[in-house]
């Protein structure tokens, strides 16, 4: 029985994501500005990263192990550096909990934490947590509900660090 039920909240998680990513609203690069509190993604190689949108160019996020092995806090970053170079788009929340300032003064209130963790506390969980009060993670429920899809995903997380630390090392010999 509590084996349906977990296949259940995995199944609606999945689902979840699916319409999720379905409503995605790409920033055309234009002057076109975010809302204020609006959830931002990027897709980065094997996953997405979040982040909200807290006004003058500022995105909030988790930097988690987007720059390093190392995990990061939450920070404020220029929009620029939070994209890295991918597409940024907004992911429409339907009916969120908080108001557009409420959003915003709720990633504030986490700035400096440092408690990252890949499954239960990661970009995502901080993005829905500021939304909707929840600490959930779509992109999790799918990888637990399709264990391969998880490894690939590990994987491409793995090359991309990989990545990011062959650029800082070549940045810091350039500069030397």
């Amino acid at each position: 029985m509590n084996r349906n039920r977990q296949q259940s909240r995995a199944d609606h998680g999945a689902e979840r994501s699916a319409a999720y990513a379905s409503t995605d609203v790409a920033l055309d690069g234009s002057n076109d500005e975010p809302a204020l509190g609006a959830h931002l993604i990027t897709k980065r190689y094997g996953y997405e990263h979040h982040g909200i949108y807290v006004g003058s160019g500022i995105v909030i996020h988790y930097a988690g192990l987007v720059k390093s092995v190392r995990r990061g806090p939450i920070e404020e970053v220029p929009l620029d550096q939070f994209a890295d170079g991918h597409t940024v788009a907004v992911r429409q929340i339907p009916f969120p909990k908080y108001s557009d300032v409420q959003t915003v003064l709720r990633a504030r209130s986490r700035l400096g934490e440092d408690r990252y963790r890949l499954m239960t506390n990661n970009c995502e969980h901080f993005c829905a947590w500021c939304l909707v009060g929840e600490s959930r993670s779509e992109q999790v429920h799918a990888l637990l509900k399709h264990p391969c899809a998880g490894v690939r995903t590990l994987l491409c997380l793995m090359i991309t660090l990989i990545g990011n630390r062959i650029k800082t090392d070549h940045a810091a010999v350039t500069a030397a």
